[in-house]
């Protein structure tokens, strides 16, 4: 399914991969065979608001499906290539990350539909798969869409230091069909998207990915820390506020959400350290002698 072209390519893919900044990273397109992607097109579950709740529990514009094996036949073969042997080595090969782990429950990847007005802060991602005790090594992103242009947002971004936006080194890939992003997943690969804004006359689009994350039993000792949720980093005030400037409405209203963002990340946190404490708790009072 993966076109044969980028398969004789691997070994120059994966020095381009291997050489990239700010982090390791690839940029392929026409990724699938070009039948492939039509299929994946064709039948793209339609946006389901069940399948929308985001990190800070609110009804968001991303739509997440996992159980991809049950939208179409089409699907539930290809869900069975991504998880199988071949497909695994092929990513080795492209990346040069051995004896890389396919995770059959498609954890957080799948299908990705994001409308307009939707953004992704950008973060990190979690490290181990606790479910497993697996290493997150790799994240692939393959996009869907026909249509599109720069000028609406929601192109993928590597970040540097997201925190210091003046040296902030930042690359930016277009989600256009049939191009995949892969990239190693780590302590530092930040990556996200700014807020798709689409023309009156294009809101029916929307944009369209399919992730899928893959593992390893280890990672190098140096790049081990304990385990950890995702890591977000609210988006930085827009170029133009500065002092001396007017705000406009649509300004204000901005800086609300920027706002409103964070606060919902840190209330996500708290919750997830309360919860933490809770089990740490509960298995101090199991281990406690009766």
């Amino acid at each position: 399914m993966i076109n044969k072209q980028v398969i004789q390519k691997a070994v120059e893919i994966c020095r381009a991969f291997q050489e990239a900044r700010p982090f390791r990273h690839v940029e392929i397109d026409d990724f699938l065979e070009s039948e492939v992607c039509d299929a994946l097109v064709r039948d793209f579950p339609s946006f389901d608001t069940k399948k929308a709740t985001n990190e800070i529990g609110r009804v968001g514009g991303k739509a997440v499906i996992e159980n991809v094996a049950s939208v179409s036949p089409f699907y539930s073969r290809f869900y069975d290539f991504i998880n199988s042997q071949p497909f695994l080595d092929i990513m080795s090969k492209i990346t040069g990350i051995p004896d890389l782990i396919a995770d059959e429950t498609l954890f957080g990847g799948g299908t990705h539909e994001n409308l307009d007005g939707q953004y992704l802060d950008t973060h990190i991602d979690f490290n181990i798969d606790e479910r497993r005790m697996l290493h997150r090594r790799m994240n692939l992103l393959i996009y869907l869409n026909k249509e599109w242009e720069e000028s609406w947002g929601g192109s993928i971004e590597l970040h540097s230091n997201p925190r210091n936006p003046d040296t902030d080194d930042v690359k930016s890939f277009l989600p256009l069909f049939n191009r995949a992003v892969i990239f190693e997943t780590s302590e530092y690969s930040w990556h996200g998207f700014p807020a798709i804004r689409l023309p009156e006359d294009k809101k029916h689009l929307s944009r369209k990915s399919f992730s899928i994350y893959l593992y390893t039993a280890d990672r190098p000792a140096e790049e081990v820390v304990a385990p950890h949720t995702t890591f977000y980093v609210a988006r930085p005030f827009p170029s133009h506020v500065k002092p001396g400037e007017v705000l406009k409405e649509s300004d204000y209203q901005f800086l609300r959400g920027l706002l409103a963002n964070r606060d919902g990340l840190i209330q996500m946190y708290q919750d997830l350290l309360i919860q933490k404490e809770g089990r740490i708790r509960k298995l101090m009072q199991d281990k406690q002698p009766t």
